[in-house]
């Protein structure tokens, strides 16, 4: 009997494509569809920020290390990729600004060579204090070493220098964006791409059960190790790119200031799905370029919204988005939608009674001098006004009521679909 030689091939991943050539569009439309020079510069930051995020989440959602020090490679990415620069400025080096990055980026794993080492043979807590520890030692020597770092006015630099191919030569923002997004783009699909090897399955093990892993054979400290530096890398080409961005690095790249941010906004996006830390890399700029630009307590009303996001979404937007998907698969969502709008409203009255007293105290500590009267929402507020303080208290409180009450509600209707939906999985599978 002749035996041939069958090939199979696995089925394409139509929704991936989909999925991947959607993000692309989208990177390539932005700019033309927000023409300010504003639009361009965030977006611009976004993608750096996306970068960084992805990197960190490398660490904290893929491999259960909480850093506290991640600037740190972020940062000295920023302060190679300057020095490269200005040598290409000064006719030292011959290389192609659009390569500048990539200097930042192994720059940085260097440095992460040389910490990770250290910072990886501990686990969990551990960890995260060596983080600290060598987070506050690169922001000490900072300021220790200007030579280097630049001192109190960092590094500058001109981006606009090299060789100009195709006449390209990064002094307008939108052929920098295209730069951005172009390094966006790639090294998201790389991350992704990490995720998927051995190595990256061997991290979410040793994340999830060190002990096990020692078990069969593998050193824990290896895995986190070279992750650390696949990482650091990463981290390097955003610190790179903002460095082109900003054609100036400072020792606030550095600072624990900006470690935290990372922390912060890739804990909001959600670290246990990929695209959440690009969720938290968009809302870290919105963040820190609009809110700021609104209100002086911006950082206040962002601490609030991390401590809601940790007692009623731990898992971040991303898990949000991913529950919701899941009731709209089977045709449940038009049975909460009104609860969602009801959890919104209540939340608005919650905001506009809180934000009206915190705007009034920020308005008495910082604003006294232009008069005791702040707008605020559209309405007309008195610091110093017993009125509009009972106004805002009566309004905060009937908006916690509210919103506890509907709270209730709705986690009955959430329990009872959760349930329908349990029943549907059984019926198909019956089928």
């Amino acid at each position: 009997m002749s035996s041939k030689t069958h090939y199979e091939f696995k089925p394409l991943n139509v929704g991936r494509w989909v999925i991947w050539g959607v993000f692309s569009l989208l990177m390539v439309v932005a700019p033309l569809l927000f023409t300010s020079s504003l639009s361009h510069t965030m977006l611009s930051q976004m993608g750096i920020a996306i970068i960084v995020c992805l990197s960190y989440n490398m660490l904290l959602g893929q491999g259960g290390m909480l850093s506290f020090g991640h600037a740190v490679y972020s940062g000295m990415g920023s302060f190679l990729a300057i020095h490269t620069l200005n040598l290409v400025s000064k006719g030292q080096w011959v290389l192609p600004v659009s390569l500048v990055p990539i200097a930042g980026g192994l720059a940085a794993a260097l440095v992460a060579v040389v910490l990770g080492w250290v910072t990886t043979k501990k686990a969990a807590t551990p960890f995260a204090m060596i983080t600290l520890g060598v987070g506050e030692l690169v922001w000490a020597m900072s300021l220790m070493f200007p030579e280097f770092f630049g001192g109190e006015g960092g590094v500058s630099g001109d981006r606009v220098t090299g060789s100009q191919p195709f006449g390209i030569t990064y002094g307008p923002q939108i052929q920098l964006y295209y730069l951005i997004a172009a390094y966006t783009l790639v090294c998201t699909a790389l991350m992704f791409a990490f995720t998927r090897t051995p190595l990256g399955r061997m991290l979410n093990a040793v994340r999830d059960n060190p002990e096990r892993v020692e078990f069969v054979g593998y050193n824990t400290q290896m895995v986190r190790y070279i992750a650390f530096i696949v990482a650091g890398f990463f981290a390097g080409i955003s610190g790179g790119l903002a460095a082109l961005n900003f054609e100036i690095v400072t020792a606030e790249v550095v600072s624990a200031h900006r470690s935290g941010a990372y922390l912060l906004f890739t804990f909001l996006g959600g670290a246990t799905f990929f695209f959440g830390p690009i969720l938290g890399g968009v809302l870290m700029v919105l963040a820190f370029v609009l809110l700021s630009e609104l209100t002086k307590a911006w950082l206040l009303y962002l601490g609030l919204v991390f401590l809601f996001m940790v007692v009623y979404a731990p898992g971040g937007v991303s898990s949000l988005i991913m529950m919701n998907l899941r009731v709209a698969s089977f045709g449940f969502l038009r049975r909460i939608w009104a609860g969602y709008l009801a959890l919104a409203g209540t939340a608005f009255v919650i905001l506009a009674g809180a934000g009206a007293m915190i705007e009034m105290v920020y308005h008495l500590q910082l604003n006294a001098a232009l008069g005791d009267e702040l707008r605020f929402m559209g309405a007309t507020l008195n610091a110093k006004g017993l009125n509009s303080w009972a106004g805002a208290t009566f309004v905060l409180l009937t908006g916690l009521g509210l919103f506890e009450l509907t709270r209730r509600v709705f986690l009955q209707d959430w329990s009872d679909v959760q349930v329908d939906i349990e029943k549907e999985i059984k019926r198909r599978e019956a089928l």
